[in-house]
């Protein structure tokens, strides 16, 4: 995949940051270790719970754009959908 959209929170029903990258492992890795300063560093949003990929960066950054605009309950029942028990999927990368 060339890109995907990924969804990290700090615990289940927690706050949530919706984010775009070319490299899922590197950047979830960057979040479980606080490398960049920030929202997510701030809030230690270290569990991813959704992602998905997109053959093309631009995809992952609009579907990525789109998400951020919607209400917390549509993006709280995306998750649950596909990780109802909000577990780590880093571990599964």
């Amino acid at each position: 995949m060339a890109g995907y959209v990924y969804i990290m929170t700090n615990q289940p029903y927690g706050t949530l940051y919706t984010g775009s990258t070319s490299d899922l492992l590197r950047r979830v890795g960057e979040h479980k270790a606080g490398a960049v300063d920030g929202f997510t560093k701030r809030y230690k949003l270290d569990r991813l719970v959704y992602y998905e990929g997109y053959g093309e960066i631009v995809d992952a950054i609009e579907r990525e754009l789109r998400i951020k605009r919607w209400r917390r309950r549509w993006k709280i029942a995306l998750i649950e959908r596909a990780n109802p028990t909000w577990a780590d999927l880093a571990e599964l990368l």
